[in-house]
């Protein structure tokens, strides 16, 4: 091979697939296993959308009739760890067509949720707008292709559709990310739309692409943060249009350390390696979070809350740090790697959560030692990394 040779490579595999790629053989079995009654534009049932996101509780679903491609039976895997009831009015409020806003806490899965619902509503996860400070009006409506606007003048090629407009004219579902940070005249614009379901484009005016009507299925699905709460404040009228629904934290501890080992597992594995991070480290990590986020340890002693927000996405973010670096850099206990982790989260928000970090450990972490825990112990030991 000479040195202009190059050979040959496939394309990268891409770090992070869509939902209704990731799952496209759970709904392709879900839309043959329930033929019954859908809303207009739904890709399922209301029902198989719930037994999608949860799952079937390891019970295996069986097709009306044979499918080519598809096995006769499946138990479908949960994706989402919350309630079931909560799903369920989500579903409901999308068969409405009314606007859905997941509120929450960082780090509670609302983005997730809201991927899975509009994957199995309408086929797609793709139609999203993240808001920020530097979101513009644009997002939610339409915007120009400005060549062509100079050189035909407004005209229907010329309009760019945003994600919104294109949802309206297929009647699918709208994710807008982190509402509450983009700017009160920027969310503004949804209000006519979740009230008329149309887009009037004035530059357009007597032609019939002059308003957008929305296609039946057209909904939004938006998220918002509690912390960003004060940030931008959402308009009572824009409050009215949607159905709000508290996403919260994983009430139940072995589904959050199973939610944590699989996703941990999962990443330490996108990064070329195997998971090996013992299941009592991860007890430990999950243990620490849970403590500090509410306030109380497992065994009813009061602990000195964080600023910061203890979520379990950032506890599988820990989880996968340490398994990448027992993966890459071995070399001594990879409990001892947890302390350091854990500052790195605490101090994120309030420098005065390294104190109540070292206030955990003189806490919970040394009673738990005296009480005659090796692991505990070994964690108290490590008490002089915080510093």
């Amino acid at each position: 091979m000479t040195l202009t040779e190059q050979p040959a490579t496939q394309a990268p595999a891409r770090q992070a697939v869509p939902a209704e790629e990731r799952y496209a053989a759970e709904l392709a079995f879900l839309a043959a296993q329930d033929p019954g009654p859908r809303p207009p534009g739904w890709a399922l049932t209301p029902r198989a959308v719930v037994t999608f996101v949860c799952g079937s509780d390891g019970v295996e679903l069986v097709l009306p009739e044979r499918r080519s491609g598809l096995p006769m039976k499946l138990a479908v895997a949960p994706k989402f760890v919350g309630e079931r009831a909560l799903v369920e009015r989500c579903v409901v409020t999308l068969a409405g067509e009314r606007g859905l806003l997941l509120t929450g806490e960082p780090g509670t899965a609302k983005s997730m949720l809201s991927e899975l619902l509009a994957a199995a509503v309408c086929g797609t996860s793709a139609l999203t707008v993240q808001g920020t400070a530097g979101t513009t009006e644009d997002a939610f409506r339409y915007g120009w292709n400005y060549a062509l606007l100079l050189a035909q003048g407004p005209t229907s090629a010329a309009l760019v559709d945003s994600p919104v407009l294109s949802a309206m004219r297929t009647g699918r579902v709208v994710r807008i990310e982190e509402i509450t940070r983009c700017l009160p005249e920027v969310q503004d614009a949804m209000v006519s739309i979740l009230s008329d379901r149309r887009i009037t484009v004035p530059e357009l005016t007597a032609t019939e692409d002059a308003v957008v009507a929305a296609a039946p299925g057209f909904t939004v699905i938006a998220t918002a943060n509690l912390r960003d709460r004060g940030v931008s404040e959402m308009s009572a009228a824009l409050k009215r249009r949607f159905n709000f629904e508290t996403v919260a934290p994983i009430a139940d501890a072995d589904a959050e350390a199973e939610l944590i080992r699989r996703q941990a597992v999962a990443a330490v594995q996108r990064a070329g390696a195997a998971f090996g991070v013992d299941d009592a480290v991860l007890d430990a990590l999950v243990t620490v979070f849970r403590d500090l986020r509410s306030g109380r340890s497992a065994e009813g002693w009061d602990v000195e809350r964080p600023g910061t927000v203890m979520s379990t996405a950032e506890a599988v973010q820990v989880a996968a740090s340490l398994g990448v670096s027992a993966a890459y850099l071995p070399g001594g206990d990879v409990l001892d790697l947890l302390p350091g982790h854990l500052l790195g989260v605490v101090r994120k928000d309030d420098p005065a959560d390294h104190g109540r970090l070292l206030g955990y450990w003189d806490g919970p972490v040394r009673r738990r030692a005296e009480d005659g825990s090796a692991m505990w112990r070994r964690l108290w030991d490590l008490r002089g990394s915080l510093r």
